[in-house]
């Protein structure tokens, strides 16, 4: 018998209070944002960038392939559009450069000035390459620095040592538009940074920033710009998804994975073109393309996800899985297909010419940068966080590292692998009405930080278990939360195959969702976990 959390019954008044409580601690203010001169080297960078222009040197923008790192770019692209000067931009291809600022992005820039967003934390040998070429590197970056800085003219990171800017949890895109801040200060322009905000509100979800503080600020007013914007993306999103109003929600699941999968399979641009797109006829052809990479994209991970499965150690307490040729660009969100299923940390590797590169997903309050750090001597790269990670390593070391790593785990309590359980409470089953809607959207955006209030469902009767879907993906599973009530409700399992249980009785927890088709309203609820 699974053992199912401990949970108050709610009523309205003690759910808000619940919710209102989130954020006592938090100011809310966009003014609260932090001044960027609280960045380390931001203003050493600003002032450089500054009098590159007004010398007429050639500045170059070095990106990432995720949404974090497009958005970054075409902020500050859009940027320098509005300035008037010339800026050579240049995203990696996952595949033929690898990630960040490489030596193989490096020989096509001819620049005084190279500037990175979203990346070169780690960067050692691009910043040897810039000083040997008199050019100066000016890192912008969020993700966890290692015990050894590239050696650049400036680098900009909340996370580094030394720096004062009290808010560290921010996005690539944040670290750059807080530069560009910068920027306009040194230039002495008149220009409203808060026309950026539904491009940062992408970023910091897509990213899953946790949704508190002054990510909280941006993101809700960020949402409700991009929900009058005349932006060609910005309508096409909001044609695509045919709501009064965009959540984050539908950021982080309908429009955030199309951005990505550019990137993941093919090459960025095709998602940095969109964002940038002038016309409304070049966002949809680029939005075209996205789709059908997201929907390829969803049929590549099936696929490894399966192949993936059949390769795990059970009795491993972190998974790491490798296969020959498995598609690099989705290697990340199979990781967390593993977590899913397994309830454990995992690290899946694509094997390409004797190399081993992939990502890994952890769990609960495992802190997996510090597990893969451990078996740094086996790694040729690795940078991240300690939720996700990214590595590279010699195939023969695979499995040096997948024992090496576990013995390391082995020393993790138990109760570090629970994942969180944020099930706030029971409700009756009247409760779950419009009224409820409206005070659960009082508290958008959700996310990371501040997550969709999850409800229990204890030991109903299943009534009926359907599969639906083009692939018969998604469950719709009817239930009897009372044996005596006459009435059942139904709730929705999307991507995941659930059976009529032999007990015929099923816990879950659920989330309780506005769905809006066709100019009518009607409430989801969600499966989110089944006990």
């Amino acid at each position: 018998m699974p053992i199912l959390p401990e949970v108050p019954l709610l009523d309205y008044a003690l759910l808000e209070s619940f919710l209102t409580r989130r954020f006592e601690a938090q100011s809310e203010k966009l003014s609260d944002i932090p001044h960027p001169s609280l960045l380390k080297d931001a203003l050493k960078g600003s002032k450089r960038l500054a009098d590159a222009i007004r010398n007429g040197e050639k500045i170059a923008l070095v990106g990432d392939y995720d949404v974090d790192g497009v958005t970054s770019t075409a902020i500050v692209k859009r940027f320098f559009d509005l300035i008037n000067y010339p800026l050579t931009t240049a995203i990696p291809n996952r595949f033929s450069d690898g990630y960040g600022v490489s030596k193989t992005v490096l020989e096509r820039l001819d620049a005084k000035v190279i500037f990175t967003v979203d990346n070169g934390i780690n960067a050692l040998e691009a910043a040897e390459v810039c000083k040997s070429r008199g050019i100066d590197l000016i890192i912008t970056d969020h993700h966890t620095p290692g015990d050894t800085l590239p050696d650049a003219y400036a680098i900009i990171n909340p996370k580094q040592t030394g720096c004062s800017y009290p808010f560290k949890e921010i996005c690539g895109a944040q670290v750059g538009w807080l530069l560009m801040g910068m920027l306009k200060q040194e230039l002495g322009l008149s220009i409203d940074m808060r026309q950026f905000f539904p491009f940062l509100s992408l970023a910091i979800i897509a990213d899953v920033m946790p949704l508190v503080g002054i990510n909280r600020a941006i993101v809700k007013t960020g949402l409700e710009m991009m929900n009058r914007s005349n932006l060609p993306a910005f309508e096409m999103i909001r044609d695509f998804l045919n709501r009064s109003t965009i959540s984050s929600e539908d950021i982080a699941f309908q429009i955030a994975p199309r951005i990505n999968s550019a990137g993941r399979l093919e090459d960025a641009s095709i998602a940095l073109d969109f964002l940038l797109a002038d016309t409304t006829e070049k966002a949809y052809h680029q939005f075209e393309l996205l789709s059908a990479l997201n929907t390829l994209r969803k049929e590549t991970e099936a696929q490894t996800t399966a192949e993936a499965m059949e390769l795990v150690n059970p009795s491993d307490r972190v998974i790491v899985v490798a296969g020959k040729n498995w598609h690099e660009g989705v290697v990340g969100i199979v990781a967390s297909r593993l977590v899913t299923h397994f309830q454990k940390p995992a690290i899946v590797l694509s094997i390409h010419n004797g190399i081993a590169k992939g990502s890994g997903r952890s769990i609960g309050n495992v802190d997996l940068y510090s597990l893969i750090k451990s078996q740094e001597a086996l790694l040729a790269k690795f940078g991240g966080h300690k939720m996700a990670a990214g590595l590279s390593l010699e195939y023969e070391n695979v499995d040096p590292f997948r024992q090496g790593i576990n013995d390391v785990a082995r020393s993790i309590p138990p109760e570090d692998f629970i994942p969180h359980s944020d099930v706030v409470g029971e409700l009756e089953h009247e409760m779950i009405n419009f009224q409820l809607l409206e005070l659960l959207e009082r508290f958008e955006p959700y996310g990371e930080g501040n997550p969709r209030p999850k409800f229990l469902i204890r030991e109903a009767d299943v009534v009926n278990v359907r599969l639906f879907g083009s692939d018969q993906s998604h469950s719709r599973i009817e239930l009897r939360p009372k044996a005596l009530s006459p009435k059942t409700m139904e709730l929705i399992a999307f991507r995941r195959t659930l059976e009529y249980p032999e007990n015929k009785k099923i816990s879950c927890s659920y989330t309780v969702n506005k769905n809006e088709w066709n100019g009518r309203v009607s409430i989801q609820l969600m499966v989110e976990r089944v006990f």
